[in-house]
């Protein structure tokens, strides 16, 4: 996948969030955008876009100012604690989008994320929150950072609570865990089929302890979000301490 990466302000190309995406074997384009001249920042990020027809766009911060502000067709974008603001003021969100923000973020106010969804006439489910600060640059974000960038590099996207649609490949053994928000296990002690609701908020991979309400028997729970935002759950007598 190659993904056009756009930096926040005072930030530099090769920091920890396109190194991760490097790590997941991606070709990241990370330009040197302007730190004191929006307009320059903006040109620099269109001129790598029209040579380089990036498969999705990241803007961090500043960064995704300068994603909302480029002339990118239908290219999706996934927005870090965007400074739009800030920066260049309004733009619409396309739909071809999703935002990762902390409600902890003491930069860029989280609302800030709600109020941009909301004036495009979008649902609330394209904000993802993840991460305790702006920097969004913990083991969780990256992960979901990486997993956005899949899901919308697919051609697929978020669906709403209302939405039915399939975007991962069937399987008998899981649900799909943003379609249905929920998925299933068997209790090892009475054999019954558990539906349990899931929530990518908590990471893409968990583990967790609950009881299970046939049964009261304690299972320890596994859950693991593929590339495809596909989850895979199966469950574990507790062991004893």
């Amino acid at each position: 996948m190659k993904i056009l990466f756009l930096h926040g302000w005072h930030s530099v190309p090769g920091g920890v969030k396109p190194s991760s995406l490097i790590a997941q074997g991606h070709w990241v384009l990370n330009p040197a955008l302007d730190d004191d001249d929006f307009s320059s920042a903006v040109r620099t990020a269109q001129a790598v876009y029209d040579s380089q027809t990036p498969d999705v766009i990241v803007g961090s911060s500043r960064g995704a100012a300068v994603a909302l502000h480029l002339n990118s067709a239908n290219t999706p974008l996934v927005l870090l604690c965007p400074a739009w603001r800030n920066y260049g003021g309004h733009r619409p969100l396309k739909p071809s989008s999703l935002i990762l923000h902390s409600r902890q973020d003491a930069v860029i106010p989280f609302s800030d994320s709600e109020e941009l969804v909301r004036s495009s006439g979008l649902p609330p489910e394209m904000i993802l929150e993840v991460g305790r600060d702006h920097r969004l640059a913990d083991p969780e974000s990256l992960s979901v950072l990486h997993w956005a960038c899949t899901l919308l590099a697919s051609g697929n996207h978020l669906p709403t609570l209302n939405d039915d649609s399939q975007f991962a490949p069937d399987s008998s053994d899981s649900r799909n865990a943003l379609t249905h928000q929920e998925a299933s296990y068997i209790c090892d002690a009475c054999g019954e089929e558990i539906v349990i609701p899931l929530d990518l908020t908590e990471g893409t991979s968990q583990t967790y302890v609950e009881d299970c309400p046939v049964c009261c028997r304690a299972n320890t729970i596994h859950v693991r979000m593929d590339d495809y935002g596909q989850a895979h759950v199966h469950a574990d007598p507790e062991q004893d301490p």
